[in-house]
């Protein structure tokens, strides 16, 4: 009897053809000798490249800034067993940070489940936490099956899957898959948004990680410049306002600094405002929020008096009619934002202060014409780098938010260097952060990424080293004996610079800048003033 399937692409060709589908253009990763080898062997056919990055997690944070980057999947792929085990983090915080990543990895057959236990463990259940789903493409539809995984991880809230796929499913072959429409994200109604809005004087919006969508950030402000109110950002939404509007108040995270700006509202409009994005402080505000968002927040820090639940622009064009210029003054505005600025101000001596850091390097790549992104890592730099970087579009400024994990900056500047080279990227990273992930630059040479990695050198978990001196412990457990990064660079094949003067950093910002490949700049900090700015931020 012939076979009914002759002719068909393989699995692996289907999940490809999927992928390309959807937009994806690279797959990150450390292969296996399964599966993994049959993906990278076809892909090249359907317009996607292989990244070889040196280990998973990292590959997992590289296709995770992709995804945000693009809108479509992104991907890593993993060998069975440790590398599976190795991707757990990036899986973790694709999830918590809103973003549509598939996991690829090598699997066991039935038959090799019943002898082996080598290197074998429940894969399944072992990402059962950190991902919304899980499939293995070995059933009757594996084109369907792979469908609706991506389908999942790209429906609100994005996050992390699993496909856990043998090389025997790989090589099988896929009838195509049969045409589905694809849902729709009506608004749903809850309150009367409108008449909340019609009724506010001082409204305050608050724009979260949904709004960093293109139409989402057009519509809202849209939204803004009718009420005349100001706006405040997560880290995951700067660029949405950009920092050189008029209504741009600040960065708000549920903390101290930006209290006085919100304090003075009458209604608090959430926009994409993502719960899992606010440090952990209770709620301090009594106003009425309205809430705009993709789906109803099952657990958050306040309940919404109004809300409209869908896509963003919908259902932000839809209060548009109602919506009033307020009350609000410009040089209101203005005085929140230079006092949350002016909070800020390092009062630390010695070395090369973060915020110089900052703006320093962005002056020089303005007068180099460059406009490169920055991806920012977990730690005490981050104030200075979330608040001082200017942004102009959303996804200017990566930064891992919502896990908050240190060694995403190296790894997600990689993808972000590649993904628009001519604007290349510029890695903010903490010494402790760059340790997690020091492997990537060599990657970065590999890829000839044009990316400029800042290491923030005070040999020292700060931030935590601040909690330890708040809570009046001992110094024990948070500092790293002095290490030359620039000299370690050099070993994998990236160009090395050591700054310890304001002078020598702006001279290796110039160099650095100039080069059309990787390079970092290892700059000692004194951390003595990020205690005063921990305070400022949260309290």
């Amino acid at each position: 009897m012939p076979d009914a399937n002759a002719g068909h692409a393989t699995v692996a060709e289907a999940l490809l053809a999927e992928l390309a589908r959807r937009g994806t253009k690279r797959i990150w990763g450390v292969p296996g000798g399964g599966s993994s080898l049959d993906v990278i062997a076809a892909a090249p056919r359907f317009g996607v490249d292989f990244v070889l990055a040196r280990q998973e997690a990292n590959a997992a944070m590289m296709a995770l800034a992709d995804a945000e980057l693009t809108g479509a999947p992104g991907v890593v792929m993993t060998t069975k067993g440790p590398g599976v085990s190795n991707a757990a983090n990036g899986l973790a915080c694709a999830t918590l940070e809103r973003a549509p990543l598939l996991l690829l990895s090598d699997g066991f057959t039935e038959a090799q489940r019943g002898w082996l236990t080598h290197q074998y463990f429940d894969q399944q259940g072992a990402t059962a936490a950190i991902a919304k789903g899980y499939a293995r493409a070995d059933g009757a539809a594996p084109a369907e099956e792979i469908a609706a995984l991506l389908d999942l991880a790209q429906a609100a809230p994005r996050g992390a899957v699993h496909l856990d796929l043998t090389g025997q499913a790989a090589r099988r072959a896929a009838p195509p898959a049969a045409a589905t429409a694809p849902a729709g994200e009506a608004a749903a109604p809850f309150g009367d948004a409108a008449a909340l809005l019609a009724a506010a004087h001082h409204p305050v919006i608050l724009a979260g990680v949904e709004a960093a969508e293109p139409a989402a950030a057009a519509a809202l402000r849209a939204l803004a410049e009718a009420l005349g109110c100001p706006v405040l950002v997560t880290y995951k939404a700067k660029g949405v306002m950009p920092d050189a509007h008029a209504l741009y108040a600040g960065i708000f995270t549920g903390g101290t600094l930006e209290a006085a700006c919100v304090g003075e509202a009458d209604l608090i409009l959430q926009v994409g405002l993502d719960p899992v994005e606010l440090i952990l402080q209770p709620w301090r505000y009594r106003a009425p929020i309205l809430d705009l968002a993709l789906r109803p927040h099952p657990v958050r820090y306040a309940e919404p008096q109004a809300a409209l639940h869908g896509a963003l622009a919908d259902s932000i064009a839809a209060l548009l009619p109602h919506a009033r210029h307020s009350d609000w003054q410009a040089a209101a505005i203005a005085r929140h934002r230079d006092a949350a600025l002016a909070a800020l101000r390092w009062q630390g001596e010695g070395g090369v202060s973060p915020p110089a850091i900052v703006t320093m390097a962005q002056a020089a790549a303005r007068e180099a014409g460059r406009a490169p992104r920055v991806t920012v890592d977990a730690g005490a730099h981050m104030f200075s780098a979330t608040a001082l970087w200017q942004c102009e579009a959303p996804r200017d400024l990566l930064i891992s938010n919502g896990l908050a994990s240190m060694g995403f900056a190296l790894p997600a500047g990689i993808a972000a260097a590649l993904h628009d080279p001519a604007r290349g990227a510029i890695a903010f990273t903490g010494d402790g952060g760059l340790m997690m992930c020091l492997g990537e630059l060599a990657t970065a040479a590999q890829t000839g990424a044009r990316l400029v990695t800042i290491v923030f050198n005070d040999s020292a978990l700060s931030l935590i080293d601040i909690k330890q001196q708040q809570r009046q412990l001992p110094p024990a457990g948070v500092h790293f004996s002095a290490t030359d990064f620039a000299r370690i660079a050099e070993g994998f094949g990236v160009r090395g610079f050591g700054a310890a003067t304001p002078e020598a950093y702006r001279a290796a910002l110039v160099e650095a800048l100039a080069l059309d490949g990787p390079s970092l700049i290892d700059v000692q900090v004194n951390p003595a003033g990020y205690p005063a700015q921990l305070q400022a931020m949260r309290g």
